[in-house]
């Protein structure tokens, strides 16, 4: 994960994280994101939003021993879990303000920053996970990335025959929330942005964007479905300041309405991301 507005850093355990949220690591869904890296022996590599360290370790064995890759997360949990599972070199930060020891990793030495479903959660700087990435390419590094973009986990309402439907995860979340009295934007974690804005960003941070794109992906939701990933990724996140009691209900309530769009017949929960995918290149550092 890249960040989190709490004091707690802890948002969710690694064990459970590895147990739920596998998919996100998973060889069929990152080998895209992977290949556009292109990562070669020698280079120097940073890995935004590492997690348990799976894909940093790839990247390591990758770029070899003449090369670098460096781990990046707000988890703690999750830096201690990258580390025990034999990445070299990994810490704990705030993608949104970067706190590693640039005395041992000098700035402008990297040939790449990387980054798989974690950006998404930097809702409160964007711009700041830019800035930390230009400090640590060079001149002409790449920056690649996937990340929720727009219409990830969709939500809508629609008027049909009188009655108002609601469609989505996050409609969900925001629907009950307000039911509840509460501000649901101020308590949303996701950035999902459109190919425009995000394109904008990286244009004025200095970053020539090559290719960027929308990539639609249905992901089947195993070991709990849709119950487990609202426990994983929304119970200390959107959910935190309820009562374990009062975010049970909400993510009941949430489950009971997705389930008509989300189940099938056998039992089988998915969900729809949608991911933007992004290769840019620093023109000036």
């Amino acid at each position: 994960m890249a960040s989190q507005d709490s004091s707690s850093n802890l948002d969710y355990s690694a064990s459970n994280y590895n147990q739920t949220g596998a998919f996100v690591y998973s060889t069929e869904y990152t080998a895209p994101i992977l290949s556009a890296l292109k990562p070669s022996i020698g280079e120097r590599i940073v890995d935004f939003g590492c997690g348990t360290g799976e894909l940093t370790l790839q990247i390591q064995e990758a770029v070899g021993a003449s090369g670098l890759t460096v781990g990046i997360d707000y988890n703690s949990d999750m830096i201690s879990k990258a580390l025990m599972n034999g990445v070299k070199h990994a810490f704990v930060s705030d993608l949104q303000n970067i706190q590693i020891p640039f005395h041992v990793f000098e700035e402008n030495s990297f040939d790449a920053v990387f980054s798989n479903a974690a950006m998404h959660w930097c809702k409160q700087n964007p711009r700041g996970v830019l800035d930390g990435a230009k400090r640590l390419l060079k001149d002409g590094g790449r920056f690649v990335c996937e990340m929720g973009g727009f219409m990830n986990c969709i939500g809508k309402s629609a008027l049909l025959g009188g009655y108002l439907f609601d469609v989505g995860v996050r409609f969900g979340l925001h629907r009950a929330v307000k039911n509840r009295g509460y501000e649901p934007d101020k308590m949303d974690p996701w950035y999902f942005p459109t190919i425009e804005e995000y394109q904008g960003l990286l244009e004025s941070a200095g970053f020539r964007v090559n290719t960027i794109s929308l990539v639609p992906r249905l992901t089947p939701l195993m070991n709990g479905g849709l119950r487990g990933f609202l426990q994983l990724f929304v119970r200390r996140t959107f959910l935190k300041q309820f009562s374990d009691k009062e975010a049970a209900a909400i993510i009941d309530e949430v489950v009971e309405m997705c389930e008509v769009d989300m189940k099938d017949k056998e039992g089988n929960w998915a969900l729809m991301f949608v991911r933007l995918r992004f290769l840019a290149t620093l023109d000036n550092p």
